[in-house]
């Protein structure tokens, strides 16, 4: 399976120095996994958390979940010891929080390698600062070892001093520059997450809204989060349908050498060809990771 094709519809955060919470995850239907060792941490407990997180990412207990170490960002006191420690792990990947350049997605690739991390362990990065924002395009860009955008929506909120309410307005402009720039270089994206876990239809909506976007799925906090958010990013039945009508109108049109297709009524072309297939492998990764 390819990178981009693997199942990121529900990424859940787990706090690394909760033993339980890390044992609990092992039955959550998320599709990854983020072992945090950055703010669901206390200080104190930084370098015991670090040893249990790295354990279970290299325990290979948790099937096809996808299992991604958040270290602690650059210029902490924290971050080398965890980037080395997570090389040695060799997790899926590693979450770096607070990434606002290419130079430093080159120096966070240098430390992966100097510490071993097996090609296999790829670079996640979250953008959540302005200048993030405006250099999305050159951090995507800046190595084939990132593989992973994640939206850090609750810093970005405070660093633009802006109101948070229902539809995200004053995101919208960072959201969408974020998407752009990941689609422009090929990666895949994730939104930030949503603070009230008591809101479910809240929830929902804006895991709608992100969909709508071009996100492939969401970061969570909680596991009731996880299920509708699954249902969301997912294609549903009669999408399934559709794309699969489509693409056999297409190839018999092909077949016989017409030119023109319409599938109930609608005129089909090539991009809608393409969509139809990328929503049908996405289906097929699904199903073969349950």
């Amino acid at each position: 399976m390819s990178d981009t094709l693997r199942p990121r519809r529900s990424a859940l955060y787990m706090p690394g120095a909760n033993e339980r919470a890390l044992e609990k995850a092992k039955g959550i239907p998320a599709d990854a996994l983020i072992l945090d060792l950055e703010d669901a941490v206390a200080p104190d407990a930084k370098e015991e958390a670090r040893v249990r997180v790295c354990a279970a990412a290299s325990s290979g207990e948790y099937g096809s979940k996808e299992i991604v170490i958040r270290v602690n960002g650059i210029g902490t006191q924290w971050h080398d010891a965890d980037i080395a420690a997570a090389a040695d792990a060799a997790p899926d990947a590693v979450l770096v929080p607070k990434v606002n350049s290419a130079a430093e997605v080159a120096a966070l690739v240098d430390a992966l390698e100097k510490g071993g991390a097996p090609v296999s362990t790829k670079l996640w990065a979250m953008l959540e600062t302005p200048v993030a924002v405006t250099d999305a395009v050159a951090i995507c860009t800046a190595s084939e070892r990132l593989t992973v955008l994640v939206l850090g929506t609750n810093d970005l909120a405070k660093e633009l001093q802006a109101i948070a309410r229902p539809g995200r307005a004053a995101l919208q402009y960072g959201l969408q520059a974020c998407v752009l720039a990941a689609r422009q270089a090929g990666k895949v994206i994730l939104d930030g997450v949503y603070n009230d876990i008591k809101d479910a239809d809240g929830f929902r909506a804006e895991c709608e809204q992100g969909l709508e976007l071009g996100f492939d799925g969401k970061t969570l906090i909680h596991p009731g989060q996880v299920d509708p958010c699954n249902e969301v990013f997912a294609p549903s039945e009669a999408e399934i349908a559709s794309s699969r009508e489509i693409i056999a109108a297409f190839e018999e049109a092909e077949a016989e050498g017409r030119g023109v297709v319409t599938v109930n009524g609608r005129m089909i072309e090539n991009l809608h060809v393409d969509n139809a297939r990328r929503i049908l492998a996405l289906a097929d990764a699904i199903a073969a990771q349950t």
